[in-house]
């Protein structure tokens, strides 16, 4: 079972890709990380993160890496 942290998380990861339109794939580019490695951090067993990957993430949205682990929030704001 995946740490609650990690669910939240990846949910977060996943709002803010889809908010901007891109695909797991364009993401992944994006990142310069495989295809795989977003699909599994968007998924149902999320690995731990790094904090580079959270910050390389982030930057591509365009939001500080705290937006990303702001748990208390639904959806995450617009920038």
């Amino acid at each position: 079972m995946a740490h609650p942290i990690n669910l939240r998380l990846a949910r977060n990861i996943q709002a803010a890709r889809k908010r901007r339109g891109f695909t797991q794939e364009q993401l992944a580019e994006l990142v310069k990380t495989s295809y795989k490695y977003i699909q599994r951090i968007e998924g149902k067993q999320p690995p731990d993160l790094r904090i580079s990957s959270l910050e390389k993430i982030a930057k591509v949205h365009k939001i500080k890496p705290a937006k990303l682990l702001n748990f208390f929030l639904h959806k995450i704001p617009a920038t």
